[in-house]
């Protein structure tokens, strides 16, 4: 008798330690966020640093990596950071929005758990609360295959991240102030890469990267702008030189230009990599479209103050977070959902300010137009998901302009540009549950409502489709006190 336990206790180790090493590798990290002089054009601000650092640290992981990030918030404010680009795959709970987690309030701290599944690539990180975004906060994300994934280039011989934004001369608490006075903070006093400025034939100016000819290296570049960095060759003599290569024009010419640039980025479908699988039987081109969101950005005035929309709707926050209201089934209190139509037919002048959460039906295929009327370019973002850029064309949509679309080999990504007066069509498959932040990179847009949520639900509540809870997740406003549902069964 004793012999047959000591075997079954034996057994039981083997499978406990079987189980430790068929577990994705844990990467730990511990960021203190503070305040901090910088200075990217000259004049000292208040800043926001991540260990001292801007940019703040970098993450270096491998794909399905589980990454734990202790956050202590050293501000005199609520702090977010979202994960731009990592898909958060069942687990929007970590997404850092405000519309999906209580901020993390000074003086405490909060640790985000994260598995970068199945993805390769490289993303960043950044605050979403307020206009944080305008004072730093922001860092890399660099996720390398596995390496029984081939990749078809040679291994990089470094990597360098790129981050090329907007500055202005004012704090971000003196922006805020004037977007709330419902005012445009206006062009900024300037551009800014890794924090830092140049000017075309600074021959005193610091070069950010150091590069040997022949190897190959990996960028991450971060950018709607145009600037000068300075990049050295090891061994290089001399300073950089002033010439630059002649832009495309700031008209219909040059945005012609851009569209046949985006038109020329295909998947390389010979090329051996893990991708999405673009030819297999999951085709993106031979999938029945089950919705179409046409979705117009305006820009307009409500009570006096400036608002930006989607579709008519201006998103505004609530003081508990949309999905915390869903997990607890207290959505009337909060919001409705479909507020915004699927199909912009209203007066662009016209425009609502309330909370926009549009109910997206778990697993269905969906196209998604962007409709920019506006003079200026738009960019957006959508978490959760990848998507397929199908076309961007000069003009208005209809559902004609299908027979343009490129349904072979788009490139997966998940922002996406709208030049002026033109628009933009991509493709996705609804198959991560959740809610999930749609918005525009620019962050004043940003702040004065052009975004969106999509809430995207199991019917099952099942374990196999979204994550439960997390037990360290703070509750705040009117959920906090209240009876913990039933947790997501497997």
């Amino acid at each position: 008798m004793e012999r047959t336990s000591l075997t079954v206790v034996a057994l039981l180790v083997c499978l406990s330690v079987a189980v430790v090493k068929g577990e994705d590798p844990y990467l730990f990290f511990e960021w203190n966020v503070t305040y901090g002089t910088i200075s990217p054009l000259g004049v000292p601000l208040q800043g926001i640093l991540i260990n001292g650092q801007l940019p703040g640290p970098r993450i270096n992981c491998t794909s399905n990596n589980n990454i734990v990030v202790n956050v202590f918030n050293h501000l005199d404010e609520p702090l977010l950071l979202t994960w731009n680009g990592v898909q958060q795959r069942k687990n929007s709970w970590q997404d850092g929005t405000p519309g999906t987690m209580c901020p993390i309030m000074p003086g405490t701290n909060f640790t985000y758990r994260f598995q970068v599944k199945d993805q390769i690539g490289s993303f960043f990180y950044f605050p979403t609360t307020d206009l944080h975004r305008a004072a730093g906060g922001f860092g890399g994300i660099n996720v390398h295959s596995r390496a029984l994934i081939p990749v078809p280039f040679d291994n990089p011989a470094d990597e360098y991240n790129v981050f090329v934004g907007d500055w202005y001369n004012k704090g971000y608490k003196s922006l805020k102030k004037i977007l709330d006075g419902g005012r445009t903070i206006g062009r900024p006093d300037g551009i800014h890469i890794n924090g830092k400025s140049s000017k075309v034939g600074d021959k005193v100016a610091e070069s950010l990267f150091t590069i040997e000819a022949g190897k190959t290296y990996r960028f991450l570049k971060q950018a709607h702008l145009s600037s000068v960095a300075i990049i050295r060759y090891a061994n290089g003599k001399g300073p950089a030189s002033s010439d630059l290569p002649t832009p495309p024009p700031e008209n219909t010419e040059g945005i012609a230009w851009s569209i046949n640039q985006f038109r020329s980025f295909r998947w390389n479908l010979t090329a051996s990599a893990a991708r999405p699988n673009p030819q297999g039987s999951y085709h993106y081109g031979q999938i029945n479209i089950t919705r179409t969101f046409k979705i117009v950005n305006s820009r307009s005035e409500v009570d006096g103050k400036l608002r930006f929309a989607l579709n008519g709707i201006s998103h505004t926050d609530a003081d508990t977070p949309f999905k915390l209201a869903e997990y607890f089934g207290a959505t009337e209190k909060f919001f409705k959902y479909d507020l915004m139509a699927d199909e912009f037919q209203t007066d662009l002048n016209k425009v609502t300010v309330a909370p926009n959460i549009k109910n997206g039906t778990f697993r269905n295929f969906v196209e998604i137009i962007f409709e920019n009327r506006e003079k200026t370019i738009q960019t957006y973002h959508l978490d959760g998901y990848s998507f397929f850029a199908v076309a961007i064309e000069p003009g208005m949509w209809s559902p004609e302009k299908r027979k343009n679309y490129n349904l072979v080999d788009a490139i997966n990504r998940h922002s996406i540009q709208v030049y002026p007066k033109s628009w933009a069509a991509v493709m996705t498959t609804l198959d991560n549950a959740g809610l999930w932040n749609l918005r525009s990179e620019m962050w004043e847009r940003f702040y004065l409502g052009q975004q969106l949520y999509f809430s995207v639900l199991s019917p099952a509540r099942s374990l196999r489709d979204e994550y439960n809870l997390p037990d360290n997740h703070p509750l705040c406003g009117v959920v906090k006190g209240m009876t913990m549902p039933s947790p997501y069964k497997a």
